[in-house]
């Protein structure tokens, strides 16, 4: 608080609120801001690609590997009985021309692992095309 020096009443209070270093203080962190948050949102510039949301085309040839949650393999319906069986069946269609596509379908509740194990398969014997099923995040029923 300041003191009246006008000289009408001795000792009188004024009630004014100096605000000068309060817009200093605000000029300040907004010149910090200014310049620190360009720094701080700094990034690669790439072109990213635009996601599409398609319906998969399925085909009779197109070879689809299950993985549910306990990590057991599926070939389309049928149970293998491990990777060395995922392996020979994967090594029978590499050969084929034209490459069928390989479909793989995780459980939600499966462990990454089991799903990473079947795409390093897949890359191992040379499969050229593979894809992820996954559910759309809210289904729409048709009219």
């Amino acid at each position: 608080m300041a003191l009246n020096t006008s000289g009408k009443g001795e000792g009188e209070v004024m009630s004014d609120i100096n605000v000068t270093p309060l817009v200093d203080v605000m000029l300040v962190l907004l010149i910090i801001f200014i310049i620190t948050v360009p720094v701080i949102v700094a990034q690669v510039k790439l072109d990213l690609p635009k996601a599409t949301n398609l319906p998969t085309q399925t085909k009779p040839e197109n070879i689809t590997i299950s993985v549910d949650k306990g990590g057991d393999l599926y070939w389309n319906t049928k149970r293998l009985a491990d990777q060395d069986a995922l392996y020979a069946e994967l090594r029978k269609i590499v050969r084929q021309d034209p490459q069928p596509e390989v479909h793989i379908r995780g459980d939600s509740a499966s462990r990454y692992m089991y799903v990473g194990q079947v795409l390093v398969a897949a890359q191992k014997t040379g499969i050229r095309k593979v894809a992820f099923l996954t559910e759309p995040d809210h289904f729409v029923a048709a009219r």
